[in-house]
């Protein structure tokens, strides 16, 4: 069975559907949702088999319904403009209930029978009467979703320090837990203005690099330490992760490049 990751709407959450026509990767589609249908990307295609022993318990998976039609896509700008409306109206009403959130942006599904207010908060919001209010003015239903900087700043786009295009953007899937080891081991410099995202936090690219850099240190000295090797004993300086070298002074003063491909040096 083919299937497709597909990103629902510009910055909604990621599901799998079964592929039941001739798409692509970055193809707009018209899937089914909770309540009716939506749309988004298709970040990714893969084969899956769900019904294999091997695969656990058989499971059942919605289907993308068709491409996005110039219809639909005429159909989905005209619900970005009604959802600018939506979310001054929501801004309006969160200030006479004052409340303690800041409103992101609004999306209504494809079918505009549900819209999406996403909005950021230090704490938990009690924002129960707000959504009985604006489901007064709507008459439809109304979700409430809070999120993250790292959501936000994947909501609005941007260009990282490597001047490409946001990692969450372009190809990530999930954010996944970021540390301090993960930019130590790079050797980087621990300042957050070097190692942070345009979200405020450690940038995404320390992750799906960490495992790379871990493997290749294996077998590596480290800085500061002696070593024995074919020109006899000497301190190591610095490391090259990536090329697998380390920069020796011995007990002449000679330094030297060493290579640890072998893993010996």
């Amino acid at each position: 069975m083919k299937v497709a990751l597909v990103r629902l709407r510009e910055a909604g959450q990621l599901m799998t559907y079964q592929i039941t026509e001739d798409v692509n990767v970055h193809d707009y589609v018209i899937v089914e949702a909770d309540r009716g249908l939506d749309y988004g990307e298709i970040i990714e295609i893969s084969d899956t088999d769900f019904n294999n022993p091997a695969c656990g318990k058989e499971t059942s998976i919605r289907s993308i319904v068709r491409k996005l039609s110039p219809e639909d896509l005429k159909g989905i700008k005209e619900n970005k403009k009604e959802s600018k409306e939506a979310m001054r109206m929501c801004a309006r009403k969160i200030r006479e209930y004052k409340l303690a959130m800041k409103l992101v942006d609004a999306e209504y599904s494809f079918d505009k029978k549900k819209i999406v207010f996403y909005f950021t908060s230090e704490g938990r919001v009690d924002f129960r009467e707000l959504v009985k209010e604006l489901a007064k003015v709507f008459k439809i239903r109304i979700e409430m979703r809070q999120i993250g900087v790292r959501d936000e700043a994947r909501l609005f786009g941007g260009v990282g320090p490597c001047g490409q295009s946001l990692c969450c953007i372009r190809f990530l899937k999930s954010f996944e837990p970021v540390s301090m080891k993960m930019a130590k081991i790079q050797k980087l410099p621990l300042s957050s203005g070097k190692i942070s995202g345009i979200c405020g936090r450690l940038m995404c690219c320390l992750f799906y690099e960490y495992k790379n850099y871990r493997e290749l240190s294996k077998g590596l000295p480290k800085e500061g330490q002696t070593i024995d090797t074919a020109q006899g004993k000497g301190k190591v300086l610095s490391v090259n992760v990536l090329k697998r070298l380390a920069y020796v002074e011995f007990e002449d003063g000679r330094t030297e490049k060493i290579s640890f491909d072998n893993d010996k040096p």
